[in-house]
């Protein structure tokens, strides 16, 4: 069922090369409510992958909790806890690249250096696998010399793909909804939320 209110304003235009500020203003004030639902939004399709476990000992669910749990107990960041609960957000709808749904979420909110991570986990975490499926597990030394080279590393070598125990203890995701909340509640990277803070100091 649909939560939107289908007789709030409109834009009256047909194009958008016809559009006037008034049209813009209408969007702009609907905008900001949307937006602020987003973590929610989140969170719902997180849930997704609840008892999804794709031939792995644990489902996609359980290891996210994990994931981030370890992230969490090792001392990292709000922003490094939420990045690894949601790194692999995108199972359900990127089969193919995972990653790029999760970096393309979390980029207006994290740092430069945490999405790079999340954008490029798939690749190093082919590390602990992909000569098992006929594929170069050296995959990641393409980016050897990037600065980041070894924040990924560290992050599939001590959180992601130790993350697959039946056995481990996880904080439940009730734990996380918070730190979600405040990370996607605060834009620092979008041109859209650059637009909407000017917007409300004109």
């Amino acid at each position: 069922m649909s939560t939107h209110d289908e007789n709030a304003p409109r834009a009256k235009f047909a194009a958008m090369e016809e559009g006037t500020a008034e049209d813009w203003g209408v969007i702009a004030s609907q905008f900001g409510p949307f937006a602020k639902k987003l973590p929610e939004r989140v969170l719902d399709h997180l849930r997704l992958l609840d008892g999804d476990f794709g031939g792995f000992p644990i489902d996609r669910l359980q290891h996210s909790l994990q994931t981030a749990t370890r992230a969490h107990r090792d001392g990292r960041d709000e922003e490094y806890v939420v990045m690894a609960l949601l790194h692999d957000i995108g199972d359900t709808l990127g089969s193919y690249n995972h990653p790029d749904i999760a970096a393309a979420i979390l980029k207006p909110f994290i740092s430069e250096e945490n999405h790079w991570i999340v954008a490029n986990h798939g690749i190093f975490q082919g590390y602990y696998f992909f000569h098992h499926i006929g594929a170069d597990r050296d995959m990641r030394e393409q980016f050897r010399d990037h600065p980041y080279f070894g924040a990924c590393e560290e992050f599939c070598a001590k959180y992601d793909q130790a993350a697959f125990s039946a056995d481990y203890e996880s904080e439940p995701l009730s734990f996380f909804e918070p730190m979600v909340r405040r990370v996607l509640s605060a834009p620092r990277r979008s041109v859209y939320a650059d637009a909407d803070r000017a917007a409300e100091q004109a």
